[in-house]
């Protein structure tokens, strides 16, 4: 412990009293017996720091080197190893072969790293720039043994194993998908990605996670399955004109249920024309084409005989599905088979079309008579199918009958957004 150190009040030359304190005035003399005083005090502080307590050894020794300076001794510190962590983990069993598959170090860096297939052949692979990881760059087989092999480098230089294997799952069956947009293909503002599979599909929200939509512009959009072999995908609305949509699905590897698993992806990029949309009013017997929210043509024509419920035409928004320039209608309930009509644009699978009716020219405008087509002139007709493009919006309104899923594939936009929501998977 450190010792008390007090000054005696002895004579000292010049002393007085002032009131219950002292005042000491140290002259020539005594300084040399005062300093000698401190002197001792400042000794008795050194012998005391360096005792201890219980009188044992202190818990860090100091020594002093060569040039005066205190150094700690203590015990050599363990050395650092590299710590390697595949993924997946080792001998893991039905594993999906779409990965993610990646080899990491801790306290190292990986000096190199193979995985091999039953065959040994080598899988594509990439290694991080700061060397801490690597990961597979395609995708591998169903049902198969993979075996890591390789090698990381510790702080101090040795060498650690990279190994481990693991094993794929095996499909008992593997499901297709076919989708409606073609590359590079140009559509209108309604057009829906419609997703087909050729088996159903269990696991609806497996699939539904694997499969994207990219757009250039600001979209806000959803999938809702029409069955257990289809979905499709709209925006909230319209789509923006002249968006770029690039579309993936990335199936292969992911779980359809009940067994069964993705065979290969599917992507497809096309394009958003612009913005187009008829509005069609069976009550005013106007067919009006906008064009980017204006009215570029106002067209008379005669729809569907509003007193019978099968020929009526159905209101609702119709999407434009294709166009032939001459088409054959038949209707055995309406005893008409092959009547060739021109300038045909389908507008929905329940036989909706608009097309040049001249036997009806002196109805358009005023009075509905078709068996559920929308007349317009040869004239008129041509013109607008030289401007159509797929997925171009026919809003008709007026009529006694709603479109319904019952008129075939493209009734998208019958749904209000939030049914259209809750139509999804997840």
């Amino acid at each position: 412990m450190i010792a008390n150190v007090r000054l005696l009040s002895g004579v000292v030359s010049g002393e007085t009293t002032r009131g219950k304190g002292t005042h000491v005035t140290v002259g020539r003399g005594t300084r040399r017996f005062f300093g000698a005083v401190a002197a001792a005090a400042a000794a008795s502080l050194v012998f005391a720091a360096c005792s201890s307590d219980d009188g044992g050894a202190p818990a860090t020794q100091t020594q002093t080197g060569a040039a005066g300076q205190n150094q700690q001794v203590g015990p050599a510190a363990a050395p650092v190893v590299a710590k390697v962590t595949t993924k997946p983990a080792n001998n893991a069993k039905n594993v999906a072969p779409n990965g993610p598959f990646t080899v990491t170090v801790a306290d190292g860096t990986l000096a190199s790293v193979t995985l091999t297939n039953p065959d040994g052949k080598k899988v594509k692979g990439s290694l991080a720039a700061d060397k801490k990881s690597w990961k597979v760059t395609e995708d591998l087989g169903y049902g198969k043994k993979y075996t890591w092999s390789g090698s990381a480098t510790s702080p101090d230089g040795k060498s650690v194993p990279v190994k481990g294997s693991f094993t794929t799952v095996t499909a008992q069956s593997k499901v297709s998908a076919h989708i409606n947009t073609a590359d590079n293909a140009t559509y209108g503002v309604g057009q829906p990605i419609v997703v087909t599979f050729d088996q159903d599909v269990s696991d609806k929200k497996s699939v539904e996670k694997a499969l994207k939509v990219e757009t250039s512009k600001d979209v806000t959009g959803s999938w809702a399955w029409f069955d257990d072999r289809t979905v499709h995908y709209r925006p909230k609305a319209y789509w923006p004109a002249n968006t770029k949509v690039d579309v993936h699905l990335d199936i292969y590897g992911v779980s359809f249920g009940g067994g069964a698993y993705g065979l290969d992806d599917v992507t497809s990029k096309f394009t958003i024309g612009r913005n187009q949309v008829v509005k069609a009013n069976t009550k005013t017997h106007r067919f009006m084409v906008y064009r980017n929210g204006k009215k570029v043509h106002d067209y008379p024509a005669s729809y569907g005989l509003d007193s019978d419920p099968g020929r009526v035409t159905h209101s609702g928004t119709h999407l434009v599905m294709s166009k032939s320039q001459t088409y054959f209608m038949t209707n055995e309930k309406y005893d008409y088979e092959n009547i060739e009509v021109h300038w045909a644009v389908r507008i929905s699978n329940n036989g909706e079309f608009v097309h040049g009716a001249p036997w009806s020219a002196a109805q358009q405008g005023n009075s509905n008579v078709s068996h559920g087509c929308a007349n317009l002139s040869e004239a008129n007709a041509e013109a607008y199918y030289n401007s159509v493009l797929p997925g171009d919006p026919v809003e008709v309104t007026g009529s006694t009958v709603k479109l319904s899923p019952a008129d075939g594939d493209y009734h998208d936009w019958i749904y209000s957004w939030s049914k259209w929501q809750s139509m999804s998977a997840l």
